[in-house]
C-alpha cells in the first residue's frame, strides 16, 4: 500500500471519527418539542422548562459571557425587555461560562432575565456547543418555533424573526420596537421595515403604514416588491379598492409567489361578489411559497374562510389547521375551525377549538362568548327535562308559524304593559370575507346577555329559536324577508325582532340593525355603525346595548296603575314579569277631558300630578316610595316609566 493511500485511509477515519462524535444536527429545530431541561440561575433560583409550558413565549439564548459577539442579539432583548412587560417576552439566557464571568456580565449588562449555568449539558440537547450564540424560540406548548445559530447577520435574521413572530401575537408596540432596534444597525433591511409597515395597519395608523411601504417601494428590486405589496394593503383597508388592485397587480406580476398581493386581490373580487375569481387567488397565495409566516398563515385562514361560507367545512378546518401550524398565535383561524364545528352542531369539538384560542388570550371576546354558548350548549344537551321541554314548546311554536297564528292575543286591559320580548334574527353577512367568522353571532349572544341582564327585557332563548328555525327549515335567505321575519316574531309572542347585517369590506364593516314592532311593522330603532378594528368589540356593544334600551323605554314606557296608596308607599300592578327593576321611576298622571272645538274632540294631554321610584319588586307587583305628589294618590290612577338615564 502506498503512502499517499495509506494518508486516505487515514483521513477518512479521522473524518468518520469527528462525525461520529458531532451531535447530529436536527436533533432540535422548528416543529419539535423543545428538550426537557432543569438548571439555576446564580442566585440558586430553579428554572424547569415544563413549569413554563403555558408560557406564550420563551426565548433559549446560550452564549459565551466572555464574547461580545456572542452577546450582541442578548443585549438588544435585554434593552427591548427593559421597555415591555417581561410577561410578553420571556428571555433566558444560558452559559457555560464560570460563575464569575457570568456575574460580571450580568453586573455591567444589567439584565432583567436570568442567566442559567449550565451544569448538566442542556447545550447539547440543544446543539448548542459548537456556535454561539445559539436562539431557540419556542412557543405554545414549549415547540420550538425558531432555531438559529451565530452573531452578526444571524442575530439580525433571529431579531426580524422575533418582531414577526411577535406581530403574530398582536402585540404590536413590541413589533415595531424590534424592527426599530434591526434598522437602526441596518437601515437597509427590507422584512424589518415591512414588520413595521404591518404592525401600523392592524393598529389602524394607515397614514404611516402608507408612509414606510411608500418609502420601502422607492427601493428597487425586492424593496419595490414589497413596498408596493404593503402599500396594496393599505389601500384596500382604506377602501381605495381600485388603487389596492392596480398595485397588487404589479406585485403579481414581477412576483407571483408572493402571497399578501394574492390575498389583497381575492378579498376585493369576493366583495364584488366574483367569487370563481376570488377562490383562483386564494388558491395561488396558500400555494405560494415566499411569504413569512404570518402573510402565509393569513391567506391559509382566508381561503379557509372561504371554504366555509359555502359549507365545505371539512375543507375549511384543513386550512385553518395549516394556519395555526405556520403561526401558532393565530386564534382567528382556531375560533373560525370552531365555528365549523358549530354550525355543524358539534359543540364538543367547538369548545375544544374555541378554549384553544383562550388559553392564548384570555380577553379574546370572540373566543369568550363563543366558548360560553358552547357549554351552555353541552349543558343542555344533557338536560333531558329541559329538551324535552324545548321540543314541545318548538313543535307548537312551528305549528302556529305555519297556520298564521299569534300565541298572544291582545289583551283587555289596553293600558297595562305586557312583557317586553325581544327576539334576534342572525345578522346577515354581506360583502367580502372578515378574517373571523361569527362577529354577527357574538353580537347577538352578547347583545342578548346584556338586555336580560337589565331586567327590562327578555330575549327568546337562543336554543329555541335555533330549533325553531330547524324545524321551520328557515335560512338566512328566508329570514332577509320583512314578512317572514315578523310572522316569526309574532309566533315567539315577541314585541320586538332586531334584525341587520354586517358589509363586510377590505377596509372596514359596517353594521346596520332594526328593530321591528311586530304588531305594526313600525321601525322604533334604526342603528348603523361603523365597527372600527381599533376600538375594542366589547365597547361597541356596551354602548350598542344602552342605544337599544334607550330606544324601547322612549318608545314603549312600561305602564300600569296604582293598585295601592298608603302614606308615602304605593303598590303598582306590573313588576318583574313585564322589566320592572329597582330604581325604576314613574310618572302618575291624571287623564284630562277632552275638548270639543268646532265639532272636533281633541284629547288633551295627561297631566302628570306625581312621581314614585319603585323599592322592590315581585314577579307581578312592585312597591315604590313617592318623590313627590300634587295631590293624594288613589287606586287606578296611571302610571306612566319616565327615562332615567342612571338606571339604564
Amino acid at each position: 500500500m502506498n503512502v499517499f493511500l495509506r494518508i486516505v485511509i487515514v483521513l477518512v477515519m479521522v473524518v468518520s471519527t469527528l462525525i461520529g462524535a458531532a451531535p447530529s444536527f436536527g436533533q432540535v429545530g422548528p416543529g419539535q418539542a423543545a428538550p426537557e431541561f432543569s438548571l439555576t440561575d446564580l442566585q440558586g433560583n430553579p428554572h424547569r422548562l415544563s413549569d413554563h409550558s403555558s408560557q406564550p413565549m420563551l426565548i433559549l439564548y446560550f452564549f459565551d459571557a466572555a464574547s461580545r459577539p456572542s452577546q450582541e442579539g442578548l443585549l438588544s432583548l435585554n434593552n427591548l425587555a427593559k421597555r415591555f412587560d417581561t410577561a410578553n417576552m420571556a428571555v433566558w439566557g444560558i452559559t457555560n461560562s464560570s460563575r464569575k464571568a457570568a456575574a460580571e456580565f450580568i453586573d455591567q449588562a444589567n439584565l432583567v432575565f436570568p442567566v442559567l449555568l449550565d451544569t448538566s449539558n442542556v447545550s447539547d440537547l440543544y446543539e448548542a456547543k459548537a456556535i454561539l450564540p445559539t436562539v431557540s424560540i419556542l412557543g405554545p406548548g414549549m415547540k420550538i418555533l425558531d432555531y438559529f445559530q451565530g452573531g452578526g447577520k444571524s442575530t439580525e435574521i433571529m431579531l426580524v424573526r422575533l418582531a414577526e413572530r411577535t406581530l403574530q401575537r398582536k402585540q404590536t408596540m413590541m413589533a415595531k420596537a424590534i424592527s426599530d432596534t434591526v434598522i437602526e444597525k441596518n437601515p437597509g433591511n427590507i422584512e424589518a421595515q415591512s414588520v413595521k409597515g404591518y404592525a401600523e395597519i392592524k393598529e389602524g395608523n394607515l397614514a404611516r403604514a402608507e408612509e414606510i411601504f411608500e418609502t420601502i417601494s422607492r427601493k428597487k428590486g425586492e424593496g419595490e416588491i414589497a413596498g408596493k405589496e404593503g402599500l396594496s394593503a393599505v389601500y384596500a383597508k382604506t377602501g381605495d379598492t381600485q388603487k389596492a388592485l392596480q398595485l397588487a397587480d404589479e406585485v403579481v406580476q414581477k412576483a407571483p409567489e408572493r402571497a399578501t398581493a394574492h390575498v389583497v386581490k381575492a378579498d376585493i373580487l369576493y366583495s364584488r361578489n366574483k367569487k370563481q375569481e376570488a377562490e383562483a387567488e386564494y388558491r395561488k397565495a396558500v400555494e405560494s411559497k415566499a411569504e413569512q409566516p404570518y402573510q402565509k398563515a393569513t391567506a391559509l385562514n382566508q381561503f379557509g374562510r372561504f371554504f366555509a361560507s359555502v359549507g365545505n367545512y371539512k375543507e375549511a378546518r384543513t386550512l385553518y389547521d395549516q394556519a395555526v401550524d405556520v403561526d401558532p398565535y393565530y386564534i382567528e383561524a382556531m375560533s373560525n375551525k370552531g365555528m365549523t364545528y358549530e354550525k355543524e352542531g358539534n359543540w364538543d369539538q367547538a369548545l375544544s377549538e374555541y378554549r384553544q384560542a383562550l388559553s392564548l388570550s384570555e380577553t379574546d371576546t370572540f373566543a369568550s362568548v363563543l366558548a360560553q354558548k358552547a357549554e351552555k350548549m353541552l349543558a343542555l344537551q344533557k338536560d333531558a327535562a329541559r329538551n324535552k321541554e324545548i321540543d314541545r314548546l318548538v313543535k307548537d311554536l312551528a305549528k302556529r308559524f305555519r297556520e298564521q297564528k299569534s300565541k298572544i292575543k291582545g289583551p283587555r286591559d289596553t293600558w297595562t304593559s305586557r312583557p317586553m320580548v325581544l327576539s334576534f334574527v342572525d345578522f346577515q353577512d354581506k360583502g367580502g370575507l372578515a378574517e373571523r367568522d361569527g362577529l354577527g353571532l357574538v353580537m347577538t349572544t352578547q347583545l342578548a346577555d346584556k338586555l336580560n341582564a337589565s331586567g327590562r327585557v327578555k330575549v327568546v332563548e337562543r336554543a329555541v329559536m335555533d330549533r325553531l328555525l330547524s324545524e321551520l327549515n328557515l335560512g338566512s335567505s328566508e329570514l332577509a324577508d320583512p314578512e317572514t321575519a315578523l310572522k316569526l316574531g309574532q309566533v315567539l309572542a315577541a314585541k320586538l325582532m332586531a334584525t341587520g347585517t354586517l358589509l363586510f369590506t377590505p377596509g372596514n364593516t359596517l353594521l346596520s340593525l332594526r328593530l321591528i314592532d311586530t304588531e305594526t311593522s313600525a321601525i322604533p330603532k334604526v342603528v348603523t355603525k361603523e365597527i372600527d378594528s381599533k376600538v375594542a368589540l366589547s365597547a361597541y356593544l356596551n354602548q350598542l346595548n344602552r342605544e337599544l334600551l334607550k330606544a324601547i323605554i322612549e318608545q314603549y314606557p312600561l305602564k300600569g296603575y296604582l293598585v295601592q296608596a298608603s302614606g308615602d308607599r304605593v303598590m303598582l300592578n306590573i313588576g318583574q314579569s313585564q322589566g320592572v327593576v329597582p330604581g325604576t321611576r314613574f310618572e302618575v298622571i291624571e287623564e284630562q277631558e277632552p275638548v270639543k272645538y268646532k265639532g272636533k274632540t281633541l284629547q288633551a294631554a295627561p297631566k302628570t300630578i306625581g312621581e314614585v321610584e319603585i323599592v322592590s319588586v315581585e314577579p307581578d307587583l312592585s312597591y315604590a316610595r313617592v318623590l313627590r305628589e300634587e295631590r293624594s294618590f288613589k287606586q287606578d290612577d296611571k302610571v306612566i316609566e319616565k327615562i332615567n338615564e342612571q338606571v339604564l
